[in-house]
């Protein structure tokens, strides 16, 4: 029964989103929603997301310094930067080295990075997160990744790049909305919006379980918590938060 009303909920906001799938089959939605929507609406998405996450992202950063090289800088990169939404957050001095497959968040970009300028910022690379060819091998103290494990094509090449370019001892830090317990509303919801939210929110998969990728991972030491951020307006208040050291 609860599959059929899933079914028929999730058919109903297929019909609700049909002109988003007609563009979509003309090929001509991917291409609006990298440069014009997507960018539009993560910007209109970031402000309301920090002041919500601010407690859990303040915690999670504020032992970063503590993987500082042995010079006292400490370097980092992070995977999917987007608008900057995480600036904020990291200790001064920071040499960050920031990636994304979309160059279209670049107006957001540079105003984040105006505003902070305490950290110093070394280069941005178009790359996805499983190719990160063009970082070092052992190069990098910390690695950060927040709300792009959702959309990534493979969450272990992500976290196969994270182990090679990270150093010996060194920490990746995550802050990742992923499936609620299947128990839940929330869950019944993140079904039966999963493949219009995928289409609309340019590949963000509302059900991973992105907690078994790390424990699988070769870290020698992960922290993880399961939390919730209160989301209300949308099925992605179960988190994961937490850091894993190589």
């Amino acid at each position: 029964m609860e599959k059929a009303v899933v079914l028929f909920l999730r058919v109903s906001i297929q019909l609700l989103a049909l002109p988003i799938y007609l563009l979509s089959f003309l090929g001509m939605w991917d291409s609006f929603c990298k440069k014009i929507f997507f960018p539009f609406l993560l910007e209109k998405l970031t402000a309301s997301y920090n002041r919500r996450a601010s407690g859990h992202k303040q915690e999670l950063f504020g032992n970063l310094q503590e993987f500082a090289g042995p010079a006292g800088e400490l370097t980092l990169l992070e995977i999917g930067t987007g608008t900057g939404a995480n600036f904020q957050f990291y200790p001064p001095g920071c040499k960050i080295t920031c990636t994304d497959t979309n160059l279209n968040f670049q107006r957001s970009l540079s105003k984040s990075m105006a505003q902070n300028q305490h950290l110093q910022f070394q280069r941005f690379l178009v790359a996805p997160g499983e190719d990160l060819n063009q970082v070092a091998d052992s190069s990098m103290d910390a690695v950060v990744c927040t709300l792009v494990l959702c959309s990534v094509q493979s969450i272990e090449g992500v976290l196969k790049e994270v182990l090679r370019v990270l150093r010996p001892g060194g920490a990746f830090y995550f802050l990742e909305h992923v499936a609620a317990d299947p128990s839940s509303w929330t869950y019944f919801w993140q079904q039966v919006f999963y493949p219009t939210w995928k289409l609309v929110f340019d590949g963000c998969c509302l059900t991973r379980e992105p907690w078994k990728n790390l424990e699988q991972a070769k870290f020698s030491e992960i922290k993880l918590r399961h939390i919730q951020v209160p989301l209300y307006w949308a099925p992605v208040q179960s988190h994961i938060v937490g850091y894993a050291i190589k």
